[in-house]
């Protein structure tokens, strides 16, 4: 019972199950009391009427007010014009008929409504019961309400099928509207639930597929704008974000493979040349020890990176302090300035006089500087300047590296901070220093902005909100 149509047919539909019975008992004894009380009423009003017609009848003598009572009531009985509808009956105190409208009589058939009359306070008295003949019917005994002889109560009785038929008619009904309702709330309720239903179980099956590795798989696109539809259409970007995500992992494995096997053959090399010089004075063996060095490095620098990429994805720790972020600058383009001038390049770059003071870990700063003056010296050509600028505007500083390169193709500039990936104009590298960068720039509160134009060069823009003054100096806000 942990489906969701399961759920619904115990709760909603169950309620809905509930109201409807008590509205079909409220509405049945509403309607009972009002037919089989308007018959009380008008029995009542007939007693009503004979009361008061008694009532004329006062004299001096009590005897002679008693006879003539009774004779009108005898009267009232033979003249009785309602026979259709009741039968008027006076009765003795041992409830015996004296006279009836129908002609009628010798013994009650019940004299349940008679007793009643006789043992209550206000002498009346009120029964149902099925006649000689089968037929339901109402009857009602007052006592007399003025001495009238040797007549003890006054009776009338009227036949309920009338009313039973249209009680029974209107049971019927609303039976018929209570199905009706109640299989209208079934329908829609199961409409609902398969519209949700349905496609639920095909994200269910689509994710399962996507979680076993099928990032192939899509939920059809069926037109909707609802939650449903929204929750699919995010399924699907997902699973297309992950299929690009994976082709991108691939080439980058395949990358950071071929990065690490051209120094590793190189060194692999030198090192067989160099075991077999084995002469320290020969030119080729402190040659083969330069590049053995060189590429050395380079795989070191090549696994740090890997190293840091893999820290940042668990949670790199920063140590952080204030910095003055003119000093870390220079001290970064000083560090690549030798290499710059090997590839034919200019470094423009004007120290600002004053610091700039920001909460950062040393460290990782001056990795993001490296790692991108090392981008703009890779994707330059000779001849050509990086420049940077520093600026502020009170409440941030800036930090601007512009280079005349290549530059980067607008399907690229889209994707070019994304891990793993390496546009069509990539040299060397593994292809995850800008998301490491990024990753560290966003750590500090910081944003990294890329504009670029093919051919004309890039332009890399680094914000860094300013310290407040004072001995535990914090990011402004």
């Amino acid at each position: 019972m942990n489906s969701i149509t399961k759920k619904w047919l115990r709760g909603s539909l169950l309620t809905t199950l509930l109201v409807l019975l008590l509205a079909e008992g409220l509405f049945l004894f509403q309607s009972y009391n009002l037919y089989y009380g308007g018959v009380r009423q008008a029995v009542n009003s007939r007693f009503a009427s004979i009361s008061g017609q008694l009532k004329m009848y006062t004299g001096d003598e009590k005897a002679t007010q008693s006879q003539r009572r009774s004779q009108a009531l005898r009267r009232m009985v033979e003249q009785f014009d309602e026979k259709d509808k009741f039968e008027f009956t006076l009765l003795d105190a041992g409830g015996q008929v004296l006279a009836s409208s129908s002609g009628r009589a010798g013994e009650l058939s019940s004299l349940e409504d008679f007793q009643q009359a006789m043992a209550s306070p206000d002498g009346r008295g009120e029964a149902i019961y099925r006649s000689a003949a089968g037929e339901r019917v109402l009857a009602i005994t007052i006592l007399t309400p003025y001495q009238a002889e040797d007549i003890a109560a006054l009776r009338l009785v009227t036949s309920l099928t009338l009313v039973d038929e249209q009680v029974i008619r209107l049971i019927w009904i609303s039976l018929g509207v209570a199905a009706a309702v109640l299989g209208f709330s079934l329908w829609s309720g199961l409409f609902f639930i398969h519209s949700i239903v349905t496609p639920l179980h095909q994200v269910e099956r689509v994710a399962h597929e996507i979680a076993q590795g099928s990032l192939d798989a899509r939920l059809p696109n069926q037109g909707r704008d609802d939650e449903i539809g929204r929750l699919c259409g995010a399924i699907n970007r997902m699973a297309q974000d992950l299929s690009k995500t994976e082709q991108m992992k691939n080439e980058f494995l395949s990358s950071v493979s071929h990065e690490l096997r051209t120094p590793l053959t190189s060194i692999r090399g030198w090192v067989e040349t160099i075991a077999a010089i084995r002469d320290p004075a020969d030119e080729n063996y402190q040659k083969g020890l330069t590049i053995i060095g060189r590429e050395t490095d380079r795989l070191y620098d090549m696994v740090e990176e890997l190293l840091d990429f893999s820290r940042l994805q668990s949670g790199m720790k920063m140590n952080c302090q204030t910095l003055d972020l003119v000093a870390e600058l220079t001290d970064a383009a000083l560090f690549v300035e030798a290499r710059m001038n090997q590839a034919g390049l200019r470094l423009v770059y004007e120290e600002p006089e004053l610091p700039l003071p920001v909460w950062a870990d040393a460290g990782r700063l001056r990795q993001v500087f490296i790692n991108l003056l090392d981008n703009a010296i890779k994707y330059s050509n000779p001849g050509g300047a990086i420049t940077l600028e520093l600026l502020q505007d009170g409440e941030n500083v800036y930090v601007l590296i512009r280079d005349e390169g290549r530059g980067i193709s607008p399907e690229d500039l889209v994707n070019v901070k994304q891990k793993f990936f390496k546009g069509k104009n990539s040299v060397r590298g593994s292809g995850i220093g800008l998301a490491v960068a990024e990753e560290i720039i966003t750590a500090l509160d910081g944003t990294l902005d890329l504009e670029s134009t093919l051919g004309k060069g890039t332009k890399v823009k680094i914000r860094l909100p300013l310290c407040r003054p004072g001995p535990q100096a914090q990011p402004a806000p």
